[in-house]
């Protein structure tokens, strides 16, 4: 048995039953099925098979916390998946203490969209977007006055903060900093990462966001903002929703742009942020580990992945397959994989991304000092 919450939609039909071909080619005497799980329930009933140490064979994870908060639950799958190291990309969201303990489906990271047909109502080139913070905030001051927003904003969850740190961050944060920080040797106190907030603090208070953006919800009404050039940049996902494969339905292909982050402390090079987006893993209690391990390589196979990428827009993990076709952004994306880095937040543990949800809503309305947000970070990251 299989749990996921993806399985059950429209655009993962094909990607399942190619999975599934795959698998039956290689056990043709079992028997697999899919159970789609709601995700706003998906951990909560997670834990629950976790607890009770019975529940499904196979489960779907996000990269980062999310899987490494339960690999006590999980079988390494290191001897199994050696053939699709060179394969797949992503692997490092999905391990911990070097054990891998999922297969990537897709990559996930946060890329900054721009609409071209606004910079161009605004007066400014839509081939050079901004490449510094200060060109930025004067490209947003000329697209206000075209009548839009500088950014569509959800943070009514709390994840608009995640996405700004990551997709931002690359161009705050030193080199040296970013790595230590992926690492996990994290200074909270340094001035650049306290830049991150400050920046989230003023991009607020100058009015670059949409209205409401605490009670804006991101999944999917800031991304309908964007989508109806009401806003002319959102920071958006890779894979899954708000993504090329969404807005080039609604700006069409030619329309979309995707920039690098500006440089906010000079001599740091912006990179892409991204890790493995999800991934499935193998349970303990599974009674052949090996079978289960070879539904995740079916599930992570060329020919299914190819799938996913073409119905749901997925830039899959499998590095081999040819996005040529999807439009300038997606190529865009693609061709900044190889320099890209891990994205900051996905560092962080479930309870201090809580944390910092919460404190970014404070920041947006001004209950809380930036100051007294990374002293509330600093230490809940430290307790681990």
């Amino acid at each position: 048995m299989v749990w996921d919450w993806k399985s059950g939609e429209p655009s993962a039909k094909a990607y399942v039953e190619k999975a599934k071909a795959d698998f039956s080619a290689k056990h043709p005497d079992v028997t697999v099925e899919f159970v789609a799980q709601p995700f706003d329930q998906y951990y909560t009933l997670l834990g629950g098979a976790i607890q009770s140490g019975k529940g499904p064979d196979v489960m779907l994870f996000n990269g980062g916390g999310q899987i490494r908060d339960r690999v006590d639950a999980l079988v390494p799958l290191d001897e199994y998946v050696a053939e699709d190291k060179q394969r797949l990309a992503g692997w490092d969201a999905f391990s911990k203490d070097g054990k891998v303990y999922a297969g990537p489906v897709t990559l996930q990271g946060h890329p900054i969209y721009y609409n071209k047909a606004l910079y161009e109502k605004a007066g400014l080139d839509p081939a050079s977007p901004a490449t510094t913070w200060d060109k930025f905030l004067a490209d947003c001051a000329a697209i206000g006055k075209a009548g839009a927003k500088c950014f569509a904003l959800g943070n009514k969850e709390g994840a608009g903060i995640q996405f700004w740190m990551s997709a931002l961050g690359s161009g705050i944060l030193t080199a040296q900093e970013y790595d230590d920080w992926i690492a996990g040797k994290r200074d909270w106190n340094s001035p650049n990462v306290k830049r991150i907030f400050e920046l989230w603090k003023e991009a607020g208070d100058a009015g670059l966001n949409n209205d409401g953006a605490n009670s804006t919800a991101m999944f999917n009404d800031s991304f309908a903002l964007f989508q109806s050039a009401k806003a002319a940049h959102v920071i958006g996902l890779m894979s899954d929703v708000g993504h090329w494969k969404d807005f080039n339905e609604f700006l069409t292909p030619e329309k979309l742009g995707v920039m690098s982050a500006p440089v906010v402390t000079a001599g740091t090079t912006p990179s892409l942020a991204y890790d493995g987006g999800i991934g499935y893993g193998v349970a303990k209690w599974t009674k052949d580990p090996k079978v289960a391990a070879d539904l995740v390589r079916s599930l992570t196979s060329t020919e299914a992945l190819q799938a996913f990428y073409a119905d749901a827009g997925a830039i899959a993990a499998d590095t081999t397959i040819d996005v040529s076709q999807a439009g300038p952004a997606a190529a865009t994306i693609v061709a900044a994989l190889n320099s890209g880095k891990p994205a900051l937040h996905v560092a962080l543990s479930s309870k201090t991304l809580d944390l910092m949800g919460r404190v970014s809503q404070q920041l947006l309305s001004g209950s809380i000092s930036v100051d007294e947000a990374v002293k509330q970070l600093a230490a809940s990251d430290q307790a681990g």
